[in-house]
């Protein structure tokens, strides 16, 4: 499949193992230090570029934690670039698989769950020629939940990514009271990229 130039940058941009390591060492009362991998997978070929999330905290790397799929692709309505987010039926099945990809050959399909209110609208800014800065930001009208583990989950997902660099402003959301209990509460997650991952 060939995927238009923007498609194809940002898939580019979010391919990659990340940390937070200059963030985390400023301002460690707000920020854990964090790693994040971002690992293209053989899913959805036909239209889109999806990778498998997964993060850990820097002093227990053997228990990473929060496993999406992001699936990147054209709308078709607009011609801009949406992101749908997907869930694991069973997370634990596929935990560690950021730093050992082999384990993400046998993903399929069926071992996702769609959530069908988790799917940002990406626009872009030009920088300079052939480098961009992208931002995806929730549809208003769209409310990310989910039920996990027999619990309700509400998330408010975004960010902004360059070639350098990726801010995460995903928030954990309380449905009662509307407030963010975890994550991006006084502002992003700055992460920076640390290796490239190929995309096909």
């Amino acid at each position: 499949m060939s995927f238009s130039p923007n498609l194809r940058a940002l898939g580019e941009y979010l391919a990659g193992e990340f940390d937070n390591q200059e963030q985390a060492l400023a301002e460690p009362v707000w920020f854990v230090h964090l790693r994040m991998w971002q690992r293209p997978v053989d899913l959805f070929r036909e239209d889109s570029i999806t990778l498998f999330a997964e993060q850990a905290n820097i002093l227990n790397l053997d228990r990473p934690y929060r496993q999406r799929i992001m699936r990147l692709m054209p709308n078709q309505d607009s011609g801009s670039i949406v992101i749908q987010y997907y869930m694991l039926k069973d997370p634990s099945a596929l935990s560690g698989a950021g730093c050992n990809p082999a384990l993400l050959k046998t993903l399929a399909i069926e071992q996702l769950d769609l959530l069908p209110g988790c799917i940002l609208t990406v626009t872009q800014e030009i920088l300079a020629p052939n480098s961009y800065k992208f931002a995806a930001t929730p549809l208003p009208e769209n409310r990310c939940s989910f039920t996990y583990l027999g619990n309700s989950i509400q998330v408010s997902l975004g960010f902004e990514a360059t070639t350098a660099e990726f801010h995460s402003y995903d928030k954990g959301i309380d449905p009662e009271t509307g407030k963010a209990t975890w994550g991006a509460i006084i502002g992003p997650y700055r992460y920076t990229k640390r290796e490239q991952y190929s995309l096909f």
